[in-house]
């Protein structure tokens, strides 16, 4: 492998992409719900059919496709089925109070696993969404 190319200078991010079926609903979800803000956007057909979103130093990019185009979905299910995104954080009860505060109900009670107090919640499309941070609470503690 040639630092050069694949070294700590190089590769700077890994940014989780989502096709979506609804944006709206997605970005109520994202940047209504849990403070994602929306920086970079692709208008077609004057729709939001691509965004980047940023909260703090973690980003995720989503996209809606256009109607009756193939959707790069290889399951079934709902879109995000089997995928998993973990955002680590200084405080992840701290983002479990703000989501209820806003009335985002996390799929269920934040617990201690591995270490981390995790907090688990679900977007529109089934995409699993959790918020961990470092404790010394026991395992499998709740909250």
């Amino acid at each position: 492998m040639n630092p050069a190319i694949m070294g700590d200078a190089n590769v700077q991010q890994a940014v989780p992409f989502f096709d979506v079926t609804d944006m709206d609903a997605s970005l109520r979800f994202y940047a209504a719900g849990l403070g994602f803000e929306v920086t970079r956007r692709w208008i077609d057909e004057g729709r939001l059919r691509w965004c980047w979103l940023q909260l703090g130093g973690a980003a995720l990019m989503l996209q809606e496709r256009r109607p009756g185009s193939p959707a790069g979905r290889t399951s079934a299910g709902k879109a995000g089925e089997g995928v998993s995104v973990y955002f680590i954080c200084s405080d992840a009860l701290a983002i479990h109070r703000e989501l209820t505060a806003r009335g985002i109900a996390a799929a269920r009670k934040p617990f201690v696993g591995n270490g981390m107090w995790v907090v688990p919640i679900e977007d529109p499309d089934g995409f699993r969404i959790f918020f961990e941070s470092p404790t010394d609470a026991p395992e499998e503690t709740e909250l």
